[in-house]
């Protein structure tokens, strides 16, 4: 008798459809020619012909779900799989069964509360909800700022999502959406992949006054959010910016110490580029976007690391104004010319700021 905690369970092929695939390893059990022209989004082909080999490779992290044509091989596969200690489960029906279901993922539609948030916000939170979900899953949406009604569009547009519905009701836009299948990589000769198109985005950020660097930390969310790559390259008064606030003891020459005087430290020192008005300003321009919902400059810094915004500091000007990288916050690599010149070419934008 074998232990009944280690026996393989079984879900229906609409249960399984339901699943958040970033969730499971999924052990696809087909042929490769099958699995070609029908592809399970992040599943790992293991065809029951070599399951003597290949099935020590299934990563035992999360519950394994196995799937075969018609749900026959892929029992014993699971059954297998929880003899070696995994919680694994059959997809009853196979592949033949599931592909019924496989375009109504989410019966129900995710509801996104983004009426307090101003941008980049709301593009971000939908952005997050959707990002580790299956194709088909669907999001409704309520914002109350104006501005998202055009960049719900576009951002659906460039992201190949559907905008299934968008209308305004007193003063609420509703929006309705369907994430889209991600976009392959084609392996054909002649054919850009995926991973050759130029849609990155590129900022040199110069200035360090704080609506300029405000300014540039919601285009750089607004772009991760949309899903391209961003490179950030703080140059001469915009690596005060990247400061931290706390004190670092660093040997310094004179002058040094003087540029590290007499420059702001940090994002909360950062003064306006109009009506600073002797300090007054920036703490006005801070009152305003706390009491409107707008994410400070802070906020926008952290939300864009966790992004994968690319953040560097261009070690010419931090070694012409005495700054050191012991100096700087969290997560800032250092670069020069050649960096920002290899991400400029892959960009199909580059501002400077």
């Amino acid at each position: 008798m074998g232990n009944v905690e280690n026996e393989a369970k079984e879900i229906s092929a609409k249960d399984f459809s339901k699943l958040d695939f970033s969730k499971i390893t999924i052990v696809d059990a087909r042929e490769p020619d099958e699995v070609l022209i029908h592809e399970i989004p992040g599943a790992l082909n293991v065809p029951f012909s070599k399951i003597g080999t290949e099935l020590k490779n299934v990563p035992n992290d999360k519950p394994v779900y196995v799937i075969c044509r018609t749900g026959d091989f892929s029992g014993e596969i699971a059954e297998i799989l929880a003899d070696r200690g995994y919680d694994a489960t059959n997809v009853l029906g196979g592949y033949d069964e599931y592909k019924k279901f496989e375009n109504q993922v989410t019966a129900e539609a995710i509801y996104i509360d983004a009426k307090s948030l101003r941008c980049p916000g709301p593009i971000v939170k939908v952005a997050d909800t959707l990002r580790d979900k299956p194709a088909g899953t669907k999001v409704n949406v309520e914002a109350t700022e104006e501005a998202f009604a055009s960049d719900i569009k576009v951002w659906c547009e460039r992201t190949g999502n559907s905008l299934d519905e968008l209308v305004t009701e007193e003063g609420v836009i509703k929006v309705k959406i369907t994430k889209g299948e991600p976009a392959k990589e084609s392996a054909s000769e002649g054919k850009a992949s995926a991973s050759d198109k130029n849609d990155d985005k590129t900022f040199i950020v110069f200035s360090g006054d704080l609506d300029k660097t405000i300014a540039s930390f919601i285009l750089a969310n607004g772009a991760a959010a949309m899903g391209r790559n961003v490179t950030m390259f703080f140059t001469f008064w915009g690596l005060n910016i990247l400061r931290s606030a706390k004190k670092v003891k660093v040997r310094k020459a004179f002058i040094e110490k003087m540029f590290g005087f007499m420059m702001p430290k940090g994002s909360k020192k950062l003064g306006l580029s109009r009506m600073n008005m002797l300090g007054a300003g920036p703490k006005m321009i801070r009152w305003i976007m706390k009491k409107k919902g707008i994410s400070s400059l802070e906020e926008l810094i952290e939300d864009a690391k966790a992004h994968g915004v690319r953040i560097v500091a261009c070690q010419m000007s931090m070694d012409i104004m005495g700054i050191r990288q012991e100096e700087l916050i969290d997560g800032v690599e250092l670069g020069g010319v050649a960096t920002f010149i290899g991400a400029g070419e892959k960009s199909d934008i580059s501002l400077f700021i």
